[in-house]
């Protein structure tokens, strides 16, 4: 069994190209580019609580650098350098072997450098600190929606939270295929880096969606002190959703399961040709939900034009 120092060196040094000075010392020294403001971020997973104890650790590695990547994409920021912090139970080589390598298959897509972390032994914890560079003044915010502007989501909805749910029992999906789908969106996200680079300039605000369509957009809504009118009928389920689902489940994986790590944003109804070319240029579909409104709270509407009652509003740890 590998100690603490063999362990870092062994499963985690690697070569920095973007840092002055990366692992192997009491710092790492970032130099950052010129114009350029910085936006950190960090994410804590917990066994038992963000994923299940046996889930593969090549998808957990990619999953770990995944969403705290899905929080820049949030902001529009490039992503440069990452930290990592582990509590272990054991220092198991072969799990940190297949971890590390989905780890580090992540970073390498989206040239991130890791510069840095702790280890320690206890309850499996996984802990990234990401850093990177958007143009000074720039940066999308939670804060920046406007009365008038069209709300926008990437992707499609609820695929992770019905994979969930398949793992629990409480959904049969017979399908291999259709199992697989939503597995894959539950463990292996796929962070927005480059439909929210291209945003910017484009839209005002924005956030990702992680605890849920209503949770997440509800920050934008407090945050920018607005309110939202959101159509269901035109919010983008995944297909196993929208097919396999009665419609009070489908409403409650659409709505507040989680877990898609798809972008949610506002724009300006006059940029539309410009949201679709980023969308086009990053790769990504994109759909207008709704409106921003001057009246607070978040009203969505069924396809005939009532009003739904909300009961379940998303993710939240401490409920």
């Amino acid at each position: 069994m590998p100690s603490e120092f063999d362990l870092i060196t062994r499963f985690f040094t690697r070569p920095a190209p973007n840092a002055v000075l990366g692992v192997g010392d009491d710092a790492a020294l970032l130099a950052v580019s010129p114009g350029m403001e910085l936006a950190v971020s960090t994410d804590m997973l917990v066994s038992g609580q963000h994923f299940f104890p046996d889930v593969d650790p090549y998808l957990l590695g990619h999953k770990t650098l995944a969403v705290n990547l899905s929080d820049l994409a949030a902001m529009g920021a490039t992503p440069r350098w990452a930290t990592l912090s582990l509590a272990l139970p054991a220092a198991e080589a072969g799990w940190l072997e297949v971890f590390s390598r989905g780890l580090f298959d992540m970073a390498a897509r989206f040239d991130v450098s890791l510069v840095g972390g702790d280890t320690t032994r206890g309850p499996l914890n996984l802990n990234v600190t990401i850093l990177g560079e958007v143009p000074a003044g720039q940066a999308l915010r939670r804060s920046a929606a406007r009365v008038g502007d069209d709300i926008w989501v990437s992707g499609d909805l609820g695929g992770a939270a019905l994979g969930l749910r398949t793992l629990l029992g409480e959904v049969d999906l017979a399908d291999a295929e259709e199992i697989e789908s939503c597995l894959t969106r539950l463990h292996a996200p796929e962070p927005r880096v480059a439909l929210g680079r291209a945003l910017l300039g484009v839209a005002h605000a924005a956030i990702d969606i992680s605890d849920g369509l209503l949770a997440d957009l509800g920050h934008i809504l407090v945050c920018s002190d607005v309110g939202a009118e959101i159509e269901y009928a035109l919010l983008p389920a995944h297909p196993s959703v929208a097919r396999r689902l009665p419609h009070i489940l489908m409403q409650r994986c659409l709505l507040a399961g989680g877990d898609d790590y798809e972008l949610c944003f506002t724009a300006a109804p006059e940029r539309t040709h410009g949201v679709l070319a980023a969308a086009a240029a990053a790769g990504v579909h994109v759909t207008r939900i709704g409106h921003i409104t001057a009246e607070p709270g978040l009203r969505m509407l069924s396809a005939d034009g009532l009003v739904m009652r909300l009961e379940d509003t998303g993710f939240d740890h401490f409920k």
